[in-house]
């Protein structure tokens, strides 16, 4: 198989036949003003080192090179070639609280932006793990499935919010079985959750389902979201209100940490309280860098073999050579008959 590169490149090989015709032009002005001092015939014996042949090769030699560097810069590949790929890894679920609670801004900018910004540091650092994300807050919904895309993850990851689950609430254990049944099937990589959330889990049981994940050979980490004073929730749709109960109170979300504590332990994995100016994630990265890393994709793909170097090769020499041919005949070669 034959292609280029840069085909584009090709459109430059017309100067070629403009050279030729201004070439072609200049050598008949010149045969017209030697013709107006006398016989052509004569003229010829009285510049005996005049060689109009060597002009015409040194003038063949510039456009074969241009053409071998115009040629060469389009980047000729031909054939195919081989090349295996081998990634090493763990997969990562991240799944994230968007209930409305994530709105409290204990946490600055708010527990939300917060956890939303330290994922996305999280994504630059991984290399060759595979992620996927997983919204949740009255249900769970996968937002990327599992993937080593990471630009597609931070994309999906800016497009979360908290009208993005409709029911409100906060079901860890819905979040966790979704984790589970997201890995890549029958993969015998190490598998981790890390669930970001304030812990006011008041839908099912989040224990149990860390449980049913550790017995899998999954591990379950726990990132806590806010302060143990809490805060109140703003109105999503109100600029400057808080949400209010049924008597109108003032609600103050706080940070359920020994739910989130009890999850992380069931899961055999850490539980992590983030502050006001560190989420906690990277300690939870390191702990997944020192799992077990496993084969995760082995790939085997064509791909075509450059080969523009020769052809520059080739332009190089051909103006090598085009250098050392002289423009005048040789008085001491004259006798040699190479260009007449």
């Amino acid at each position: 198989m034959f292609r280029f590169a840069h085909p584009g490149i090709l459109y430059l090989l017309i100067i070629i036949p403009l050279l030729v015709f201004f070439y072609l032009l200049v050598a008949a002005r010149k045969r017209r003003a030697i013709a107006t001092f006398g016989d052509p015939g004569l003229l010829k014996a009285l510049m005996p080192l005049r060689s109009p042949r060597r002009e015409a090769a040194r003038f063949a030699l510039v456009l074969a090179a241009l053409f071998f560097i115009i040629v060469g810069g389009a980047g000729p590949r031909f054939g195919s070639k081989l090349q295996q790929v081998k990634r090493e890894g763990v997969e990562l679920i991240i799944a994230l609280d968007v209930s409305n609670s994530m709105l409290a801004q204990d946490i600055k900018p708010s527990r939300l932006q917060a956890a939303k910004q330290a994922i996305s540091r999280v994504v630059e650092k991984l290399n060759n793990d595979k992620i996927g994300l997983i919204v949740f807050a009255g249900d769970a919904y996968v937002q990327l499935p599992i993937t080593t895309d990471y630009s597609s993850a931070k994309f999906f990851l800016q497009t979360i919010d908290t009208d993005i689950v409709p029911v409100q609430g906060t079901a860890i254990g819905a979040a966790v079985s979704l984790a589970m049944k997201s890995f890549t099937p029958e993969s015998k990589t190490s598998k981790a959750i890390i669930v970001i959330t304030d812990g006011e889990n008041h839908q099912d049981d989040a224990i149990l389902a860390a449980k049913n994940a550790r017995e899998q050979g999954i591990y379950v980490h726990a990132v806590g979201m806010g302060l143990a004073q809490g805060a109140p929730i703003p109105e999503p749709r109100a600029p400057g209100e808080y949400m209010k109960d049924a008597g109108g109170n003032v609600i103050i979300s706080k940070l359920d940490e020994e739910t989130l504590k009890a999850i992380a332990k069931a899961g055999e994995g850490l539980f992590v309280r983030a502050s006001d100016t560190n989420v906690g994630l990277n300690t939870l990265l390191d702990e997944i860098n020192r799992m077990d890393k496993a084969l995760i994709e082995e790939r085997v793909f064509s791909d075509y073999a450059e080969k523009y170097q020769y052809f520059l090769i080739a332009g190089l020499a051909l103006l090598l050579l085009e250098f050392m041919i002289l423009e005048r005949k040789n008085k001491y070669l004259m006798k040699i008959k190479l260009f007449g």
